[in-house]
């Protein structure tokens, strides 16, 4: 599903009332409607709103809203901004409303005496929406801030008035709304992917305003949220006369004295994806159980007994990945220097590979191009924040990402509630799978043996990485139904990988 700016919904917008032969107060009717019967849906007619409309569409939504719920028996108290001019459609919706008769309805002019708010009011927000430009300011920062002190339960209109719909950098986090719930129109927003905002969205529906189709599939993005039909379409089917081979070989490069859990890990989760031949790389003293852990894996020994000394590719692999496992010591190190120095290929590097880059920045510049870097947030932060005491929000982070995967020419694999592919064209493909218990030792190393283990298989290395994604988030969330998020752990994503891909590819 494209993740739209502003900028391209207004367009589609626009072209939605030209191709339905409509007018924009039309397509206002259509979102109050969705909103009006969202509410319906969850409070009865007895129970207290009150509706604060804003001059320009985002409160001429929340006029049609307040009429059409009192068409319904409800008796919502109305608030309406008319403070400098109001748009076209807010005038109109005003109007309609007046003619309902005895509704609860206040014009705000210059003077303004707040209602009492309780925690069992409804109250909705209909000041801004989307069509800001700026932080609030004056009054409105005020009321914000009353209505978010109020313990009422707060719907927002589109968006949260304050917060902008991609970037929200230079924000008064103050004055922003912070609803309950967030009802937006045709897709969610960027902004509403960020950890740091998720205080001011609340549970997010999505409601169909029957935008038309044609001008959806013919508006570019750059943002992407992957679904499971997404997946499906990707996924091919075996052929019957295939050998391990045609499935691809991958150089697993993996594993300490200590740490040999991450290699298995990552072989594990390569081979269930269904890699055709799986060789990993360790130290010498992991041969036992390597052996005996993952007896489908053929295992190569380092000279050493307890990390990774050097990486000498002696035969041609489909793939190459390294990282989960191999720690950070100078043998280590000086491994991954020479490696990046000179293998010219794309491979996919995690973990502790990017943590020895971190210890050596200038390897950035070795990576070759077209490879894949997969880091959690504190491996990201450590190769490239500007400095220790720098702080990286979400959308910080996403930013440094796209200009990163710009510069070095990788696809960057940014780990995270809502993990974020993002690759040197500027696309950006945001994960839809997953839960929170998800969030365990081993997790990673499992998602480097998915993408690495399709990749083998022929898929182009793009594809790969938001498939394998998805498909490491849908067996977590597989796994997350049979043992719970509190108990769950990696071998149990690996355990469920199967029963994932059969799901996905279920019509």
């Amino acid at each position: 599903m494209k993740i739209f700016t502003n900028e391209a919904l207004r367009k589609i917008d626009s072209e939605t009332i030209a191709a339905d032969g409509i007018t924009q107060l039309d397509l206002m009717e259509r979102a109050a409607s969705a909103v009006a019967y969202e509410i319906m849906a969850r409070w009865r007619a007895s129970q207290r709103i009150i509706i604060f409309a804003g001059p320009g569409n985002n409160g001429g939504d929340a006029l049609a809203v307040a009429r059409i719920l009192y068409e319904q028996g409800y008796r919502p108290e109305v608030f309406l901004f008319n403070i400098t001019h109001l748009s076209d459609c807010c005038a109109t919706n005003r109007r309609r409303l007046i003619e309902m008769g005895d509704i609860d309805f206040t014009e705000v002019v210059d003077h303004f005496n707040p209602p009492e708010l309780s925690e069992s009011d409804v109250v909705i927000d209909g000041l801004f929406g989307s069509g800001l430009h700026s932080p609030l300011k004056g009054g409105y920062t005020s009321l914000v801030q009353y209505i978010n002190n109020s313990e009422a339960y707060i719907v927002a209109i589109d968006m949260p008035s304050g917060l902008f719909c991609e970037w929200n950098e230079g924000s008064d986090r103050r004055n922003i709304i912070r609803a309950d719930l967030t009802l937006t129109f045709a897709s969610k927003r960027l902004s509403f992917f960020f950890a740091e905002n998720a205080e001011f969205i609340g549970e997010c529906v999505v409601l169909d305003i029957e935008l038309n189709s044609r001008a959806i599939a013919t508006t570019a993005a750059d943002y992407y949220l992957v679904e499971k039909e997404d997946v499906r379409e990707m996924l091919q089917p075996l052929d019957p006369f295939i050998n391990k081979y045609d499935n691809g070989t991958l150089y697993l490069i993996a594993g300490s004295y200590g740490m040999m859990g991450a290699a298995i890990l990552a072989a594990r989760g390569a081979q269930r994806i269904g890699a055709g031949l799986v060789t990993v790389h360790g130290p010498a003293s992991a041969n036992t159980i390597m052996q005996s852990s993952c007896p489908e894996a053929l295992f190569e020994a380092d000279a050493s007994d307890i990390c990774t000394t050097s990486i000498n590719c002696k035969h041609r692999f489909s793939v190459i990945a390294l990282g989960p496992g191999i720690g950070t010591s100078d043998e280590t190190i000086d491994a991954v220097d020479h490696f990046l120095k000179n293998y010219r290929k794309p491979c996919l590097l995690d973990a502790d590979a990017l943590n020895c880059i971190a210890k050596r920045p200038m390897l950035l510049r070795s990576i070759p191009k077209g490879s894949i870097i997969t880091p959690h947030t504190g491996e990201f932060d450590r190769l490239f924040r500007r400095s220790v005491a720098d702080g990286l929000t979400d959308e910080e982070r996403l930013k440094r990402a796209i200009s990163a995967s710009k510069t070095y020419n990788i696809t960057i694999v940014l780990k995270g509630h809502y993990t974020m592919t993002v690759r040197p064209d500027g696309k950006v493909y945001i994960n839809s799978s997953g839960n929170p218990g998800m969030a365990t030792a081993g997790s990673g190393d499992v998602l480097t043996g998915i993408i690495s283990g399709l990749i083998s298989q022929g898929y182009s290395p793009d594809t790969s990485v938001w498939m394998g994604v998805f498909i490491h988030g849908h067996a977590g969330d597989l796994a997350a139904a049979k043992h719970g998020e509190q108990s769950l752990i990696a071998s149990d994503i690996i355990d469920n990988l199967g029963a994932a891909i059969v799901d996905i590819k279920r019509q």
